[in-house]
């Protein structure tokens, strides 16, 4: 399975999101957006490369969520991706564990689950060397410091 956290809209799926902006957006002005057209365009911004299209698409999904109960499904899984994106990862397994009490055995959501848990787990490892580089980097610029303090001494 591809790893749908990294997945864009590709150039050549790009009209096509153009047109499903157009489409809601014709309907946002006419005040009478159908949930197919929201969901739509939104599925296309949680796949933008861009955190604000994301941010967006997740506004959208989360409208969705509230107001229409026919897609509950389908708007869970693009509100846990859109929120694993922007690296929102506590949020984004409350999605996942809100969708595996509707459908346990879904395999597509489990297989997110670990994509995201996996992503946490990197990124943690990064981050805690980060910070260990860090406190390496001020242990040594003490060190120097000290070392210059003891010969300004002598």
């Amino acid at each position: 399975m591809a790893d749908v956290l990294s997945e864009t809209v590709q150039p050549e799926d790009l009209k096509n999101a153009a047109s499903l902006k157009k489409i809601y957006h014709e309907q946002l002005y006419k005040n009478d957006v159908t949930p197919k057209a929201q969901f739509e365009y939104a599925w296309c911004l949680v796949r933008s490369k861009y955190p604000a299209d994301i941010q967006k698409g997740i506004i959208l999904l989360e409208e969705l969520y509230k107001t229409h109960e026919e897609g509950q499904r389908d708007y869970l899984y693009y509100l846990a991706i859109g929120n694993a994106r922007l690296k929102e990862y506590s949020k984004a397994l409350n999605y996942v564990r809100s969708f595996l009490v509707i459908e346990p055995g879904n395999q597509q959501v489990l297989n997110l689950q670990q994509n995201i848990k996996k992503k946490m787990e990197k990124e943690g490892l990064v981050g805690m060397a980060m910070a260990g580089g860090v406190v390496l980097a001020v242990g040594a610029i003490v060190g120097v410091g000290m070392a210059i303090a003891s010969k300004v001494k002598s």
